[in-house]
């Protein structure tokens, strides 16, 4: 019996090691599934008062986030595909650089091309500078595209299935119960990951709100040179850029604030760089330092400190690379929970009622 039971671990150590290398290899995609699961469970489970079939609410969900995601990038591209093709018809590029035979001055003879057009190019050889540099770049541009379309597909399925399948999991691993650690830890730590990744998604929203608001009331009163171009994607890109820790918000208003002054010295016309310095400040002031210090301590979670929070998306990516902006957090919250709940009770020591909240902390059910 001993042999057998011997055996089965064995055989069991063998396959959580497997289980283990694949998790690894796939950290990144499986780290954005839980943020993404956490994300959106809450409007999973308020879908039911519709009575609607469990797959049908977890498709709902994953489009709460998925399409509004997919069409601000492909809002984006399109965009940045755009002005690159208006920067290219303004200024002499291809004369700047001095290569008559590149592909940008290739493209640039091609300003509005029809049909009959790009084939009679085709055809002249006009494009064989830019099909020699795709097909040199080839496995490259194959091997990054299939990656992210593989990371893509794990992270929607992983995220689907948890949604569906998250209490068939947790009631598996309550199964291991021994007077009532295993329990009382999961519970608490699944209630602080929902409420700190959960309390994500809305700074991204709310952040997001304000800065569209902000850049759309500087428009209104600022003159037409120095206007923000395209207000209510910086907004939305301005939100996003939240997650990103330190430097965050600033990725968007300091390069608008670039592009706005560049042209203004260009052109000498130096008094309405007041205009800029306003954006700036009012950017500064009103999209990320006002709500950094009076929304973040309503979505940072529970129990969780903010301090803590902030050292974990400043050090995760240091440390683990983009997705440790996500895996940091969860880290520290199953650490700090493990600490408040099963380390007492395994060093016999009776813990109180709750974790005790700071007097300036917020909890996310406040809100």
């Amino acid at each position: 019996m001993d042999e057998k039971r011997f055996v089965v671990a064995l055989f069991g150590l063998a396959v959580a090691f497997v289980a283990g290398y694949v998790a690894y290899r796939f950290v990144a995609p499986l780290t954005v599934a839980v943020f993404l699961y956490y994300s959106t469970r809450r409007f999973y489970h308020r879908l039911e008062r519709f009575r609607l079939p469990a797959r049908v609410r977890a498709v709902m969900s994953l489009s709460l986030i998925g399409v509004p995601l997919i069409g601000l990038v492909s809002y984006t591209l399109v965009l940045l595909i755009l002005e690159a093709r208006r920067f290219i018809e303004t200024y002499p590029v291809a004369d700047t650089i001095g290569a008559e035979n590149s592909v940008i001055g290739d493209l640039a003879e091609l300003s509005n091309p029809t049909a009959d057009e790009l084939l009679a190019a085709y055809r002249s050889g006009q494009f064989d500078p830019l099909i020699d540099l795709v097909s040199e770049q080839a496995s490259l541009l194959a091997s990054t595209l299939s990656g992210l379309a593989l990371n893509l597909l794990i992270t929607i399925v992983v995220t689907y299935y948890l949604l569906i399948d998250g209490s068939r999991f947790h009631s598996w691993l309550l199964s291991f119960d021994d007077d009532a650690v295993v329990r009382e830890y999961l519970e608490t730590a699944d209630d602080e990951l929902e409420a700190v990744l959960y309390g994500n998604l809305l700074n991204v929203i709310a952040i997001g709100i304000i800065a569209v608001v902000t850049y759309l009331g500087y428009n209104a009163v600022a003159p037409a040179a120095v206007e923000i171009p395209y207000p209510t994607l910086a907004g939305a890109l301005t939100g996003v850029a939240s997650l990103i820790p330190v430097i965050g918000m600033k990725i968007v208003y300091i390069p608008i604030a670039a592009a706005m002054s560049v042209p203004l010295a260009l052109d000498g016309d130096l008094s309405l760089l007041v205009y800029v310095a306003g954006f700036l400040a009012v950017a500064v002031v009103v999209v990320d330092t006002i709500p950094d210090i009076v929304l973040r301590p309503y979505f940072s979670g529970k129990t969780t400190h903010v301090g803590l929070l902030m050292l974990a998306y400043i050090f995760g990516p240091v440390v683990f690379g983009f997705h440790g902006l996500f895996l940091a957090p969860i880290i520290l919250v199953l650490a700090l929970t493990f600490a408040d709940t099963a380390l007492l009770r395994l060093l016999g020591v009776e813990p109180d009622s709750g974790p005790e909240i700071s007097a300036g902390q917020r909890q996310l059910d406040e809100f």
